[in-house]
């Protein structure tokens, strides 16, 4: 299923040089000197970390859609998830590719053009068709900053990347029922505490109508979906665009979502 749409570089490369000198990069990901590990990357300290992530955290909870700093909180909170991710993808061929390959999902590395004339039902469609129709760009995504171990640091900017994919395998559209939704399958998928978070407080600024169903059909089937189905970062999804989108969800291990859910529109009519 291969298509011509590869167009990755590497995001983070293992040799850097620190404002501070000449920086060697060691085992794990480590730098000599503790000088930056990858472009952006900012040294804090472990009360550092504790600080961001109780800030981030208020923040976030204030104002679920600032995502800067929903991306903070991940990355000062989730080195032990973030490594157990990390191993999950050494273990299984693709996700070993990826490690090696470094794929990015951004404008500069997809042809939306090309996608949006592959078949109605192909996987590359449905997710420009998703992007189209809520007005979301692959490049909102936070470059990582605080992760300090430059492969990790790969794979929460994966995760993110991904995010959007996983909203259009999941059927769910960008506002804050659907995200609460993706939500309750990433927290399971990958253990981040910031998607529990998010999977637990989001549901406190949805009508009573709309928690009805959040909690009565649609986190059962998040939380089964996220048991069931493969690691969502072992698939290499730029060589998937050709494919039927749901021959990949049934690859994956994905049932469709319920039938209080509508398709493909914006919003659901809750």
């Amino acid at each position: 299923m291969a298509t011509a749409l590869r167009l990755s570089r590497p995001l983070l490369p293992r040799l850097q040089l620190s404002p501070r000198g000449s920086s060697t990069a060691v085992p794990g990901g480590r730098s000599t000197d503790l000088g930056l590990l990858y472009p952006g990357h900012i040294p804090t300290s472990p009360l550092q970390k504790a600080l961001l992530a109780a800030g981030a955290a208020c923040m976030a909870l204030y104002d679920p859609y600032r995502h800067d700093m929903v991306a903070v909180l991940g990355e000062t909170t989730g080195h032990q998830a973030l490594r157990a991710l990390r191993d999950r993808m050494r273990r299984d061929p693709e996700g070993t590719q990826i490690l090696q390959e470094r794929p990015r999902i951004q404008l500069s590395t997809l042809d939306l053009n090309k996608l949006r004339t592959l078949p109605e039902g192909s996987f590359g469609w449905e997710y420009a068709h998703f992007l189209d129709v809520n007005r979301v760009s692959p490049d909102t995504r936070a470059p990582t900053r605080f992760v300090d171990d430059e492969e990790l640091a790969y794979v929460i900017q994966r995760y993110r990347e991904v995010h959007d994919l996983l909203h259009t395998l999941l059927g769910m559209p960008t506002n804050m029922l659907g995200e609460v939704v993706v939500k309750w399958f990433e927290a399971i998928q990958t253990g981040l505490p910031m998607c529990v978070l998010g999977a637990a407080f989001g549901p406190i600024r949805l009508s009573a109508k709309k928690l009805k169903v959040l909690i009565s059909e649609l986190i059962p089937w998040a939380v089964q979906n996220g048991q069931n189905s493969r690691c969502v970062l072992n698939l290499y999804y730029e060589q998937r665009w050709e494919q039927p989108i749901k021959a990949l969800r049934e690859e994956l291990g994905i049932t469709p979502p319920p039938a209080v859910w509508p398709g493909r529109t914006p919003s659901p009519k809750l």
